[in-house]
C-alpha cells in the first residue's frame, strides 16, 4: 500500500493544483474587471465634465485688450482708454453678485470713457433693473449707451423709463444721437444708433452731425448696420465717417458649433459675427458680450469686456 502511494502520490495532490490554478484565474479576472470599472468611471467623469463645462465657461469673464492708432484723435489727448461692454442680460442667469464683480472689473481698468452696447436685460423691466442695481462706475470723462433689441419694451413709455434709469446712474442714452465727450480742450464724438430690429436707426442723421476732422465712435447694438453705415457720408461729404465701430448682439455665437440651432442673430452677415475687423480705414469690434441668452452656456466663446487704448 505504501509503495502504491509513493508511486502514484497522495490522492489529494491533484485537487490542490487545480485549486491554485482556479484562484489565479479568478485573480486575473478580478484585476481585469477592476481596470474596466476604472476606465468606465473615468469615461463617465469625462462625459460629465464635458456636459458641465459650457455652463462654467459662461461665467469666466475675460478682458480683451486692444491698442489702436488714429490720425483723427487730437494730438494733445495722448492716450484714450475706452471700456466697452454689451449683452449683459441681467436677470435669472446673471446675478447681483456677478453684476458687482463686473463693475469691480471695469473700475480696476480705470477707464476714461465707458460705453454700453445694449442688451442690458432679458426684457424692458430687467433692463431697467440692471441700471437701478448698477454699482457706481468710475469713468474719468463720461458714460453712454445704446438700446438693444431686448431692452426697448412694447410701449413708447417703456423706452422713456429705461432712458430715465440710465440717466440716474450717469449713463447718457443714445437713440440716433451724437454725444460730445469733452476730453480736456478737445471733443470726442459718440454716435449712438437705434437698434435695427426693434427701432429705427438713422445713420444718415448721425453721420451728418460730424465732420472729417472729428474722432467718431459709432455705437450700435447690432452689427447688421455696418453695410449701411458705409454708404452714408458725414457733414464733409466723406465716407468712412467714423473711426471706431462698437457692436454686440451676436454673442459670438455663444456656442459656435451649434449657433445655427440657437439661431442667435441670424440676420447678421457671417463677416460681422465676432471679433475685430477693419474696413475702409475703420476699426470695428463685434463683442462676445457678457451674459447669455436662450441657453445659459458658452463653448469656446468666453464672455468678455473690452479695454481699448487709442492714441494718435
Amino acid at each position: 500500500m505504501n509503495g502504491y502511494r509513493e508511486k502514484h502520490g497522495s490522492s489529494s495532490q491533484p485537487w490542490a493544483v487545480a485549486s491554485t490554478a482556479s484562484s489565479n484565474y479568478r485573480g486575473k479576472h478580478q484585476m481585469k474587471n477592476r481596470k474596466r470599472r476604472r476606465w468606465g468611471i473615468f469615461l463617465i467623469a469625462v462625459v460629465v465634465l464635458c456636459l458641465l463645462y459650457p455652463f462654467v465657461e459662461a461665467h469666466i469673464l475675460t478682458t480683451d485688450r486692444a491698442t489702436l492708432k488714429s490720425e483723427d484723435l487730437p494730438a494733445d489727448v495722448g492716450n484714450l482708454k475706452i471700456v466697452y461692454l454689451s449683452d449683459i442680460h441681467y436677470g435669472y442667469f446673471f446675478s447681483d453678485a456677478e453684476l458687482n464683480s463686473l463693475v469691480s472689473r471695469i473700475n480696476q481698468l480705470k477707464p476714461d470713457i465707458v460705453l454700453f452696447g445694449g442688451g442690458y436685460g432679458t426684457d424692458n423691466l430687467s433692463a431697467i433693473q440692471f441700471f437701478r442695481k448698477l454699482p457706481s462706475i468710475h469713468a474719468r470723462y463720461a458714460m453712454a449707451g445704446v438700446v438693444g433689441d431686448t431692452d426697448r419694451g412694447k410701449e413708447p413709455a417703456d423706452l422713456v423709463h429705461l432712458q430715465d434709469a440710465m440717466r440716474e446712474v450717469n449713463v447718457i442714452p443714445l437713440v440716433n444721437e451724437v454725444f460730445q465727450v469733452r476730453v480736456g480742450n478737445n471733443i470726442v464724438y459718440v454716435a449712438g444708433v437705434d437698434d435695427p430690429l426693434t427701432g429705427s436707426p438713422d445713420l444718415k442723421y448721425v453721420a451728418s452731425r460730424v465732420s472729417a476732422s472729428d474722432y467718431v465712435i459709432l455705437l450700435c447694438h447690432s452689427p447688421s448696420v455696418i453695410p449701411d453705415s458705409q454708404l452714408v457720408t458725414d457733414a464733409s461729404d466723406r465716407f468712412g465717417w467714423y473711426d471706431l465701430g462698437l457692436f454686440g448682439h451676436t454673442h459670438g455665437g455663444q456656442i459656435p458649433l451649434f449657433s445655427s440651432v440657437l439661431d442667435l442673430a441670424s440676420e447678421v452677415p457671417d463677416r460681422y459675427r465676432s471679433g475685430w475687423l477693419k474696413e475702409n480705414r475703420v476699426d470695428m469690434l463685434v463683442s462676445h458680450g457678457v451674459g447669455t441668452l436662450e441657453f445659459p452656456a458658452r463653448l469656446f466663446c468666453f464672455p468678455q469686456i473690452h479695454e481699448i487704448n487709442i492714441s494718435d
